[in-house]
């Protein structure tokens, strides 16, 4: 076994295993950082496939853009974990016929192999260059204005999700070092007078019903 397969091996048991922790973990933001590891992985996988375009992909969108995005919206939610498990035995029948169609969707693709055609000759006089390289050629050439574009507009969605992680909460318990700092003992502390002896109160009489309650 070469250098290469056993790479391809351990990111797929990395993956395998980052997949099942996304499902079985019981914090929402575990689970958002498992599965930012399982893209990852996969497109390690994708870069050993010689399938540079999708491991630039799943890395710039889904993990670079998307899960980014995700995990900001699930740490600024409160979200009730308890409440999330209520009702998982009762989806578990759906979840489980789904999960098995889709095992039985990929075992039939694996099996069956890949139908590749051979790829088509290059042009006389064309130079030969990796998917890397005539990636990158075409992107910052033809289509340079939508990737500024898009990355724009991802900054704009980077910058407001920031923005609502920052902002100031009623029900925040934070506590700031500068304002304790600036107290002063008379802000904190009030002296009252009160006199050094008190007269004790006088004896009250009884009441004409717990008299009663005595001589019963």
């Amino acid at each position: 076994m070469d250098v290469k397969t056993g790479f391809f091996y351990l990111f797929s048991v990395v993956l395998l295993f980052a997949a099942f922790r996304v499902v079985t973990a019981r914090n929402p933001v575990h689970a958002v950082l498992y599965l930012m590891l399982a893209f990852s992985q996969a497109s390690a996988v994708w870069l050993l496939l010689n399938a540079e375009f999708l491991a630039f992909v799943l890395v710039l969108v889904y993990l670079g853009a998307v899960m980014v995005l995700f995990l900001f919206v699930v740490m600024m939610l409160d979200i009730s974990i308890d409440a999330m498990r209520q009702g998982f035995w009762r989806n578990f029948p759906l979840a489980a016929t789904l999960g098995a169609i889709v095992a039985l969707e990929m075992a039939a693709v694996l099996l069956s192999g890949f139908r590749l055609s051979e790829a088509p000759a290059m042009a006389p006089g064309a130079v030969p260059v990796d998917n890397g390289k005539a990636l990158g050629i075409l992107l910052y050439t033809e289509y340079l204005m939508p990737i500024q574009i898009a990355a724009a507009i991802l900054l704009v969605a980077m910058i407001a999700a920031i923005a609502l992680t920052l902002r100031t909460r009623k029900d925040s318990k934070a506590i700031d070092p500068s304002i304790q700092v600036k107290v002063r003992a008379a802000d904190r502390m009030q002296l009252v007078k009160m006199a050094p002896t008190q007269a004790a109160p006088a004896p009250q009489a009884p009441t004409e019903t717990a008299a009663a309650e005595v001589k019963k």
